[in-house]
């Protein structure tokens, strides 16, 4: 079932489902905070995509969401926040309205936290700028990051209750993943263009794995492909 609107959310382009919303700034930036309550769903789908900006992303909210986005007045808008919730399956979405200007004076930065302890899918697709993106204290099932023109540092490392399939794509950026040693992992990296490069695991035919994949009751299984730019693997 679909949650309420409020009123207040959809005026600020906010388009969010059971959320408070909060905004602050100036003429010529603008800070708007938005927070999406625990689900009762068993799951849920998140979808984070950003056109261009610049993103952190992590675990360490006591609610499904909360998350703090400044943008430049006239150039950028902020995202739209979606929330559908039901027994089972909730599906989190927030991605920009459109595409928005980055950079020549323009600010788009996207501050998001999400909660540890709720099983998730994730999906998250970046564009041009820097993103810094922290998953490793997340319950997460899978996660797939589409990476853009940007860069990108991606962190695994955290505890682990259950294991994890985690697809990575390049694009004409960079990405470094880092990868912890106290949990299985096995990696499987393909390069396009641009190259892949691995720090820390062994080669085992077409593959990495580090000591405890094999012994470890939880496993991080990672695919990767290289676009035109780079992606580094390291564990530590």
């Amino acid at each position: 079932m679909k949650s309420r609107i409020p009123a207040v959310a959809a005026a600020l382009g906010l388009a969010v489902a059971g959320c408070t919303v909060n905004m602050h700034g100036d003429h010529s930036r603008k800070t708007e905070t938005a927070s999406i309550e625990r689900p009762k769903a068993e799951l849920v789908d998140v979808t984070v995509a950003m056109a261009a900006g610049e993103m952190e992303l992590s675990g360490g909210s006591s609610k499904l969401m909360e998350g703090t986005f400044t943008y430049t007045a006239g150039g950028n808008t902020a995202p739209e926040v979606h929330y559908e919730d039901s027994s089972f399956r909730g599906r989190l979405s927030v991605r920009n309205k459109s595409k928005t200007a980055f950079g020549n004076n323009h600010v788009n930065r996207w501050e998001i936290k999400l909660a540890d302890d709720v099983r998730m899918d994730l999906n998250v697709s970046l564009g041009a700028g820097e993103s810094r993106l922290n998953l490793g204290s997340l319950t997460l099932r899978s996660a797939r990051v589409q990476v853009g023109a940007g860069q990108v540092d991606l962190d695994l490392r955290g505890p682990k209750k259950s294991s994890c399939d985690v697809e990575i794509r390049g694009g004409v950026g960079e990405a470094t993943v880092w990868v912890p040693n106290d949990v299985g992992v096995v990696a499987e990296a393909r390069g396009g263009i641009g190259e892949v490069s691995v720090r820390g695991l062994t080669r085992d035919g077409g593959r990495w794995t580090n000591d405890a994949y094999g012994k470890s009751p939880v496993t991080l299984r990672l695919d990767v492909k290289g676009g035109i730019g780079q992606i580094n693997i390291r564990a530590e």
